[in-house]
């Protein structure tokens, strides 16, 4: 087992991409590694040429993926947007992995993120020993993406304040990063392209500008449309992360994802699944990201101190710290839905007593 706690997707599904691109004979663009529709047949799963299975990578429409793929084959940057655990950064990373054959030029974007992170930076001793010089100057993921014709990724590019946000208007528009210290400019080599994440749903966010939205296309991930196709995501993820932190996975995975995933859908949407009783909603969004967390941190629960045994137990504080974002506002909403559906639900006893007996 390779000692790396997380591998790019490049690195992970090497044996993939590189069957796809030994039997891939249309047409790439320039600096492609893949064509578009082998890129789409590597997230959304199939099979290469030479018949070695390509697994799913993304469950969803794949027309969204399609339009995703197609927005990068051309000079518009991609905006992927969407409420938090819609694997937005998830298809990021897999389509800079299938396109560029690396996903590692990420810009992770926060509060405190400036311009020297964004364009460039200075090797300050290099600096005051020599003064400006292109040796000096320390290069960004950005800036390596234009200057080796690669794809650059911005995780929550919402979060970064607006003013930073504008310096990537003359990159989009004009494909070119000026260095007004050095009196020169990195033009972007063909291939070269950005793909942006970014959520309306949390605090601090900073809306983009007019002239910046215009120079994306935007392709909204939502959430999954049933609870089968969530329970699918969770379990494909949970199996997977499960593997790769060496934690071995119970028979009992698919059926306690099932009832996880009801009770985060009920108080997601604000109503029973039949919708015969209103719910009040959580602060928070208990999106499929925060539920394949709850199920990994019970199985580690459950392999460490309950003998492998996952049950109610081992994952209602897991679920008690998914919910309960406000301590006061989430503890009402959690105990009032406890007490007015999971109590009289068939099936859900341990999950009712579990969290009663924790919150």
């Amino acid at each position: 087992m390779s000692e790396t706690l997380r591998r790019p997707a490049e690195a992970i599904y090497a044996g993939e991409l590189a069957a796809l691109a030994a039997g891939d004979g249309d047409r790439r663009p320039p600096g492609w590694a893949l064509s578009p529709r082998a890129v789409v047949t590597y997230l959304m799963g199939g099979a290469a040429a030479d018949g070695t299975a390509i697994s799913e990578k993304y469950v969803g429409d794949r027309r969204l993926i399609e339009t995703a793929v197609a927005t990068l084959a051309t000079d518009r940057a991609l905006l992927l947007l969407g409420v938090p655990g819609t694997a937005k950064s998830w298809v990021s990373e897999h389509l800079a992995a299938a396109i560029t054959g690396d996903s590692t030029l990420v810009i992770q974007c926060t509060a405190g993120t400036d311009e020297n992170q964004v364009r460039y930076g200075w090797n300050y001793a290099q600096l005051l020993a020599r003064g400006p010089s292109r040796e000096a100057l320390v290069p960004t993921p950005l800036m390596r993406a234009m200057e080796g014709g690669k794809l650059c990724r911005l995780e929550e590019l919402t979060r970064m304040g607006s003013d930073v946000q504008d310096t990537l208007i003359t990159v989009l528009s004009e494909k070119m990063m000026p260095i007004p210290e050095l009196n020169s400019a990195v033009y972007a080599q063909r291939g070269f392209n950005i793909i942006a994440t970014a959520n309306n749903r949390d605090k601090g966010v900073n809306e983009l500008s007019s002239a910046l939205k215009r120079r994306f296309n935007v392709v909204v991930l939502p959430l999954p449309d049933s609870a089968e196709e969530e329970v699918a995501i969770i379990v494909k993820r949970v199996g997977e992360m499960a593997q790769s932190l060496d934690l071995p996975a119970p028979k009992n995975v698919a059926e306690e994802v099932a009832r996880v995933v009801a009770i985060f859908r009920e108080l997601r949407s604000g109503s029973t699944e039949d919708g015969k009783v209103a719910l009040k909603s959580p602060s928070g969004g208990l999106s499929t990201a925060e539920a394949i967390g709850v199920m990994v941190g019970g199985i580690s629960q459950a392999t460490f101190f309950n003998d492998g045994r996952l049950t109610p137990e081992t994952l209602a504080s897991n679920m008690i710290g998914a919910v309960v974002k406000d301590p006061v506002q989430d503890k009402a909403v959690l105990g009032e839905y406890l007490e007015t559906v999971l109590k009289k639900r068939r099936g859900f006893e341990g999950y009712y007593a579990a969290l009663t007996d924790q919150i």
